[in-house]
């Protein structure tokens, strides 16, 4: 470690910037965040200084750098565009042993600027030990993107309310009841900018302390590529007990989870379903009961035919708290991993989201789903493609009508088959599609690059997508 990460209290002290232009404006901008005085040291100024100094948001000495303006310094930063001067502003820094840091020259530095991630007064800082600035800031980005933007809300919600944890609870117990909080229903009512609620809810929970009540969170895995997770479900993965998954959810999904929880397969095969949610449901009460926080994770959205709405009575009629956190659903995966809009202005001006088990139901209005100018999406309609087409055309769509089947959609090995519809069943067929896979019916599935041609012409045409993962080399 060639720096000793450590957060210096400024407020109310001198910070000595010397340079007047845009780099020199970042730092003082810190600085002043900061708590501190700054005065900075240059002949000119831009215009963003300019302005500060003209407020007294911060002095300006309009002469050359020299060494007596160091004077009551606690640090300063050489931020000139004049090597010479940047070095003679460390030099007089060091012996008077005044922390200093040069920009771009850490050799000359006693301390350097981190890349800062503000959540006051929850502050992340992370450093290259300057060997690499620009893989510290990409760091500091994807840490950023995993933590809330009202973190900072939820560390003043804490502080405000540690005296009265102190007062009712012995110090062995404290640290659990903290865990159970920040990751419970009171922290989330915080994130939402509900505080009224977040109080009420800590009132109950300091009230209860030492109780086992568990949670259960809803959570949408998407459709199958990791980095489509949503923050708020990286984050409860990251907190959960036990996670419930199912045949859906990718063991790259499963990876971004909390090393040490319990994962639970409870997929559903065909038949015998019923049984099998109903021991689901059950699994999620006895566990919640036990005080553990469970992660019931689906793949796609719990809410679009996902039986989110089933788990959810029964924990309701159990008592058993919940949160749901929605998915990217399967529909809005497949098209945009295939490029195929779901709607467009000339060819579609709704979207239909169908289960394929529909098309064993008699009750469905299949002349309605058989309509032009439209989009119907089939979620697990393989099985039953055959049939589908036949309904279809018998309700009166056209032979010649686009359609598409997404299969593995977003993941590395997904593969897009495009045919009219009337040709789609034997290429499915030709083609071993398995599950998962999606199908996608009406005019907007022939809008991809090089496709409308070989639609217009009847003649089914494959294509495969091997797409790599964000953020992989091609």
């Amino acid at each position: 470690m060639d720096y000793l990460p450590i957060f210096l209290r400024l407020r109310a002290r001198t910070a000595l910037v010397v340079g007047g232009g845009q780099v020199a404006a970042r730092k003082a901008d810190w600085l002043l965040k900061a708590g501190a005085r700054v005065t900075v040291v240059a002949p000119q100024l831009v215009a963003e200084l300019a302005i500060r100094a003209a407020g007294a948001e911060l002095a300006h000495v309009a002469a050359p750098f020299a060494s007596a303006q160091l004077a009551g310094a606690a640090l300063v930063v050489a931020a000139s565009d004049d090597r010479e001067v940047n070095a003679a502003v460390a030099q007089s820094a060091h012996a008077l042993e005044i922390p200093v840091n040069v920009v771009d020259s850490p050799e000359l530095s006693s301390f350097i600027f981190p890349a800062i991630i503000d959540r006051s007064p929850v502050v992340v800082a992370v450093s290259s030990a300057g060997s690499s600035p620009v893989l510290a800031r990409q760091v500091r980005a994807q840490i950023e993107a995993s933590l809330p933007a009202r973190l900072g809300a939820l560390a003043r919600f804490l502080g405000r309310r540690r005296a009265a944890v102190k007062r009712a609870l012995a110090p062995g117990a404290r640290r659990a009841f903290w865990e159970r909080l920040i990751s419970g229903r009171t922290a989330a009512a915080v994130l939402s900018g509900n505080e009224s609620a977040a109080a009420r809810s800590f009132a109950s929970e300091l009230r209860s302390a030492g109780g086992s009540a568990g949670e259960v969170w809803l959570i949408g895995a998407g459709p199958g590529d990791p980095d489509l997770l949503t923050l708020r479900a990286l984050q409860l993965l990251q907190q959960a007990d036990v996670i419930l998954y199912d045949r859906l959810v990718p063991d790259a999904i499963l990876e971004r989870a909390r090393r040490d929880a319990e994962r639970v397969f409870v997929g559903k095969e065909a038949g015998g379903e019923q049984a099998q949610q109903a021991r689901i449901n059950e699994l999620m009460v006895s566990l919640a009961r036990a005080g553990k926080r469970v992660a019931r994770l689906k793949g796609g959205d719990g809410y679009v035919f996902g039986r989110g709405g089933e788990e959810l009575e029964a924990l309701a009629a159990a008592g058993i708290p919940w949160r749901v956190v929605p998915g990217i659903t399967a529909a809005l995966g497949a098209a945009a991993g295939a490029d195929i809009p779901l709607t467009h202005r000339r060819l579609a001006h709704s979207v239909t989201l169908v289960s394929g088990h529909a098309a064993l139901d008699d009750s469905l209005d299949w002349r309605a789903l058989a309509r032009p100018r439209q989009t119907v999406v089939f979620y697990m309609g393989v099985a039953q493609l055959p049939r589908i087409v036949a309904r279809l055309r018998a309700a009166g769509a056209s032979a010649d009508l686009p359609a598409a089947i997404v299969e593995r959609a977003t993941l590395p090995a997904q593969r897009v088959l495009r045919a009219p519809l009337a040709s789609l069943a034997t290429l499915a067929a030709r083609e071993q599609v398995a599950a998962p896979a999606l199908l996608i019916v009406g005019e907007v599935t022939a809008l991809a690059p090089g496709i409308a041609a070989a639609a217009g012409s009847g003649d089914p045409e494959l294509s495969r997508a091997q797409r790599p993962a964000v953020g992989a080399v091609a």
